[in-house]
């Protein structure tokens, strides 16, 4: 099993960035994909971005192309989501997500375990 912890949240500056950790424990070897979601109160989970755990691919939702950048340090087991010229529609907690096989990328379903989320706040 795999633990995920996120950080990096906080209150910024429309036009600020962030760059948000989400930290790997335990059994990180078997992952085979990490996303990232956000979710505001009464929405669902919205998909992010996601990257292979051992490999390049990154897949990025089309809302957050540009401005979003996921990457991977495997020897520290922590992915990350880079946030530039960030919006007020960028507040939401952000979760990260681990999978352990090949599958649906793009929603909730598709992973296995979660982070208990950071709060980004973007201030107009």
């Amino acid at each position: 099993q795999v633990q995920l912890v996120e950080s990096g949240g906080g209150l910024v500056q429309a036009g600020g960035s962030l760059r948000l950790s989400c930290a790997a424990s335990g059994r990180t070897f078997s992952i085979y994909r990490v996303g990232w979601f956000r979710q505001v109160p009464g929405k669902e989970r919205e998909f992010v971005a996601a990257i292979l755990w051992n490999g390049d691919s990154t897949i990025y939702a089309d809302s957050v192309k540009g401005r979003f950048t996921i990457s991977r340090d495997n020897s520290a087991d922590t992915v990350y989501l880079q946030i530039i010229s960030l919006k007020p529609e960028d507040t939401a907690v952000y979760y990260c997500a681990a999978t352990y096989r090949p599958g649906v990328v793009r929603n909730e379903k598709g992973y296995d375990e979660w982070g208990q989320g950071t709060q980004v706040n973007v201030s107009s």
